[in-house]
């Protein structure tokens, strides 16, 4: 089948020709130009107010009635060019909204990206290329557009609309992040977001720093400050530009991680488990255990509170995380020494 481009091209092609032809047929009956014209447009069109050029002998009926059979299915070719291009857009809509609702629909453990705005699309990029697995949610139907030109899962509505949030899958999502210019719009997508989902971990954009408190209120775990965070950025300009400028080598592209990789040392995190050996166990044991190989740089708690270099007595309970920086390797034996150990303890109880 042929392309809509293509139908309407050959269609018109087809109908000047027709027109062409017509007047140069009836010029030769004796018409005159002007009264040709007339005649054709008269006769395509079946209007028929009254004929300017005789049709009186049998050729010249033929060559009338081919010309009305002729301008009227290229006429129609061509409509029908339109409809199909008309018709084929909205199916293939259709089916990419289908396509992204079902990829949608698959996604858990995911990230939500409430606008995608300057910051927004920053966000994004860097989930890409951390292979973290996100949807971005925008009112706006051209930031829409931009979004799914990089192949990223997107969702067109109000990211303060319930409907809208579930359609994202907030019931299976990890963390929510809205990036809007306006506090009131972030702290309202943040009161419906914590509404769906007591376990969301939920990253609230705020322009005034007196927003911070009401995001809180609304449930945000976290609250940036963009400003501030510009202020103290140019503040370590002035204060420590030796450092900044370590740290944003190679064009701004390497991480703290990435560098700290290069003299061989990482900065980790260790999720206590249920049914880790390292449940009750002091963090001064096992920093002796590590034997200087690592240093506990915070610990965050289940409820969220995090303790920076907490005290040597201070006891691990499930669900905290270690948050430690060390040689790389170091961290993995560690933990493997706690796991056979515990196995040798429970093979005991059982005896």
């Amino acid at each position: 089948m042929n392309s809509p481009l293509t139908r309407i091209r050959q269609g018109a092609l087809i109908f000047a020709l027709t027109l062409l032809l017509a007047v140069f047929g009836y010029r030769i009956s004796g018409c005159h130009l002007l009264d040709a014209i007339y005649m054709v447009v008269i006769t395509v069109f079946g209007v028929g107010y009254g004929e300017m050029c005789p049709v009186r002998t049998p050729w010249m009926k033929v060559f009338t009635m081919g010309v009305i059979v002729a301008g009227t299915s290229s006429a129609v070719y061509i409509v029908g060019g339109f409809l199909q291009m008309v018709t084929e857009g909205e199916i293939q809509q259709a089916l990419g909204v289908r396509r992204m609702a079902q990829g949608i629909g698959t996604l858990r453990g995911h990230t939500i990206i409430c606008g995608f705005g300057r910051i927004g699309q920053i966000l994004a990029r860097r989930l890409t290329e951390a292979n973290i697995p996100f949807v971005v949610i925008d009112n706006d139907a051209e930031r829409i557009a931009i979004a799914e030109t990089f192949g990223y899962l997107v969702k067109l509505g109000d990211a303060s609309d319930e409907e809208v949030l579930r359609s994202v899958g907030i019931h299976h999502a990890q963390v929510l992040a809205t990036v809007l210019p306006r506090d009131a719009i972030n702290v309202f997508i943040t009161l419906t977001a914590r509404e769906l989902n007591e376990n969301l971990r939920i990253l609230a954009r705020g322009e005034l720093p007196s927003t911070e408190k009401k995001l809180r209120l609304a449930g945000a775990d976290r609250v940036i400050l963009p400003s501030s965070i510009s202020a103290q950025r140019m503040a370590d300009m002035i204060t420590h530009p030796a450092t900044l400028d370590f740290l944003d080598q190679d064009d701004g592209r390497s991480s703290l991680n990435e560098l700290l990789a290069q003299v061989d040392i990482q900065v980790d995190e260790v999720r206590i488990l249920p049914q880790s050996s390292l449940v009750d166990v002091t963090i001064g044991d096992i920093e002796v255990r590590g034997q200087g190989t690592f240093i506990i740089v915070a610990l965050q708690r289940a409820d969220g509170t995090t303790l920076t270099h907490p005290k040597q007595d201070v006891r691990l309970q499930q669900g905290d995380t270690l948050i430690v920086m060390g040689h790389r390797g170091d961290l993995p034996k560690l933990v493997s020494r706690y796991l056979i150990s515990s196995k040798r303890r429970w093979k005991n109880r059982e005896r």
